[in-house]
């Protein structure tokens, strides 16, 4: 069955919309109410609908999956390769309708759980740059008065109050007072931040992937929670390189004449996810927990940050395959290919 392609720019009130109409080749731009777009869809054969990766499309994509229609969502980097024109509401809705048609990967339409999962993350992160934000500041505001104060957490726990009872001597308590309350912050900080992996904790210990992926040395809990709402179906990729590649960590490369060059990693993809790989792989080599003599010969040849990246990838295509095929985490599997 052939899908008609319609093009959706979403917005807070007005959404626009672009298709080509399949009996007559007419184009269509139609501007719809927020009250009316789902109305509009509901009287309509089942179509291929794409929409730019923002906020909001998870939403109005779940609902339309639910009418029967197929969703497509791109990142914004690839619609607006398609804008060659002024910016405004047809001319984006084009863009999305001319990206919809090119065969890229598209962003996973998630299910609410897997959402709400990731708002935790979010969640989280606000808190702990907060966090640091807020030492950052104590730190700054004592050191106009000459007390230094190592970076670290505890090394700021274990002189702070020395310093602030030498500064009352001499500074209004007003400032001591505003000093100490932004101090105390930082473990109601600590107990949000706790609340929120204690939170993911439940959901992982409920979640049958999740825990399968946990096996894996250096995916742990954020790792797994965050990596499994933002895949999506596993099976949307073809292989553990192609989940590689889409999460960025795969080298960028230059070609032409047949001469191809490898540069740097691409970083495209999920930064978080990304991240979270990169930090578990560097803590597994840091400890020695690769079990492997892979691992151990990449660090002899390689830079330290480049051995991280390649046991990232590396995890990332075990997550893959683990999800993928069902099968629980075995540190002995090895991959047999077909001559």
């Amino acid at each position: 069955m052939k899908y008609t392609t319609v093009g959706v720019d979403i917005a807070k009130n007005v959404f626009q919309l672009h298709w080509v109409d399949a009996g007559t080749g007419e184009i269509v731009n139609r501007q719809l109410k927020r009250a009316a777009f789902l109305e509009h869809f509901a009287n309509r054969e089942p179509c291929l609908i794409g929409m730019e990766a923002c906020g909001g499309s998870q939403h109005w994509a779940r609902r339309l999956v639910e009418m029967g229609h197929q969703v497509k969502l791109m990142p914004a980097k690839l619609v607006k390769a398609f804008n060659i024109g002024n910016k405004s509401d047809p001319a984006d809705a084009r863009a999305i309708w001319m990206a919809t048609q090119m065969p890229t990967k598209p962003v996973a339409v998630k299910t609410e759980t897997q959402q709400a999962v990731l708002a935790l993350h979010r969640l989280r992160q606000q808190k702990v740059k907060f966090r640091t934000m807020q030492m950052n500041t104590l730190r700054g505001l004592l050191a106009e008065y000459g007390e230094a104060i190592a970076k670290s957490r505890a090394a700021l726990d274990k002189a702070i109050p020395g310093v602030l009872a030498r500064l009352s001597e001499r500074l209004p308590a007003m400032l001591i007072d505003s000093l100490r309350e932004l101090w105390n912050d930082l473990d109601r900080l600590d107990r949000q931040i706790a609340d929120i992996e204690r939170r993911l904790q439940t959901w992982m210990k409920e979640d049958r992937a999740c825990r399968a992926i946990a096996a894996i040395p250096g995916v742990g809990l954020l790792t797994a929670t965050a990596t499994v709402a933002t895949m999506g179906d596993a099976k949307a990729f073809r292989s553990g390189r192609e989940f590689a590649a889409w999460l960025g960590l795969v080298p960028k490369q230059i070609g032409t004449g047949g001469k191809i060059q490898l540069l740097g990693i691409s970083r495209r993809g999920d930064t978080y996810v990304r991240t979270l790989l990169i930090h578990g792989a560097r803590s597994v080599l840091f400890h020695g927990k690769h079990g492997g003599t892979w691992a151990e010969q990449l660090q002899k040849r390689r830079p330290p940050n480049v051995a991280a990246v390649a046991l990232a990838n590396k995890m990332a295509r075990t997550i893959w395959a683990i999800l993928a095929h069902d099968r629980p985490y075995d540190p002995a599997y090895l991959t047999t290919r077909a001559a």
